[in-house]
């Protein structure tokens, strides 16, 4: 092979590897940069609680709730406000304390309306505040509590819209959700009902359910009849590990009062929190 040939030969292979090396450095830069972020999510301690209130609700819906809890648990769950607007716009309010390992999330809608079709909106609201809030905190898995309509909008996010395999939901505490909406009797189902029972199987399996039912008189809250709470029972029974339905009476059983009901607050602590002793709080706020 002539010398001349030889040597743009291999000024030619040099320039090619360089060429490759260029195009090739962004994939390389992003295989990085998401084998880091799987690790730190493999290797998170956090376990928020996201709450989800009802209609015509916001996001200081549970304020009393939060408040109780925490004057119990030595202060120990910052709270993190998310309100999702009709544009698809997040905004917050509130952080999270760095090493909090089980912060406060509640995420609440400018459209808080009633109505099945204003139910399935809120649950494509909420993933795109999951979503969110996920790629944020890098949490693996986390526990829910829904109030009223919150229930629902869990059901129907759960069925619709959670499909990761990176981030278990380990526990739901549905409120005084209406799953049959105003209905008194289970021998009729509203559409949304129907299609909740329709879908069921995507309920992950290995979630634990607890649905607390308010009663005033045994038949309903003041507005929700307990036998359309008691019909999440033909959703989770049977596909989430557990379901357990729970009733609670007395003092602050009416629908509005549940979320500061004190066996509901006691149930919260029993079933959804964990137990681990509360720890000196860090002063340092983060977003």
């Amino acid at each position: 092979m002539p010398r001349n040939v030889k040597k743009w030969s291999i000024i030619f292979l040099i320039a090619s590897l360089i060429g490759i090396g260029i195009l090739a450095w962004p994939s390389i830069q992003w295989m990085h940069k998401n084998v880091t972020a799987i690790s730190k999510r493999h290797d998170s301690n956090m376990s928020p609680v996201i709450f989800i209130p009802g209609s015509s609700a916001t996001q200081n819906r549970f304020d009393g709730l939060i408040d109780k809890l925490n004057d119990r648990r030595g202060k120990r769950h910052s709270l993190l406000k998310v309100t999702v607007h009709t544009n698809d716009r997040i905004s917050y309010s509130g952080s999270i304390r760095p090493r909090d390992n089980e912060p406060f999330i509640v995420v609440g809608f400018e459209n808080n309306k009633d109505g099945y079709s204003n139910i399935k909106k809120q649950a494509k609201w909420f993933s795109i505040a999951f979503n969110a809030l996920a790629k944020k905190y890098q949490f693996n898995n986390f526990k829910a509590i829904g109030h009223s309509n919150g229930g629902l909008v869990y059901t129907m996010y759960l069925e619709n819209y959670f499909n990761r395999d990176d981030i278990s939901i380990k526990k739901l505490m549905t409120i005084g959700s209406p799953y049959n909406f105003s209905e008194t009797s289970l021998s009729h189902k509203t559409q949304m009902l129907s299609d909740f029972i329709k879908q069921r199987k995507k309920i992950p399996k290995t979630l634990s359910v607890y649905s607390i039912i308010g009663t005033q008189n045994f038949d309903n809250d003041g507005i929700v009849p307990a036998r359309s709470a008691e019909a999440g029972k033909y959703i989770y029974q049977g596909q989430a590990q557990h379901y357990t339905e729970i009733t609670v009476t007395g003092n602050d059983a009416q629908h509005s009062d549940l979320p500061q009901n004190q066996q509901i607050i006691n149930l919260i602590e029993q079933y959804i929190l964990a137990k681990t002793k509360p720890r000196d709080d860090q002063n340092q706020d983060t977003h």
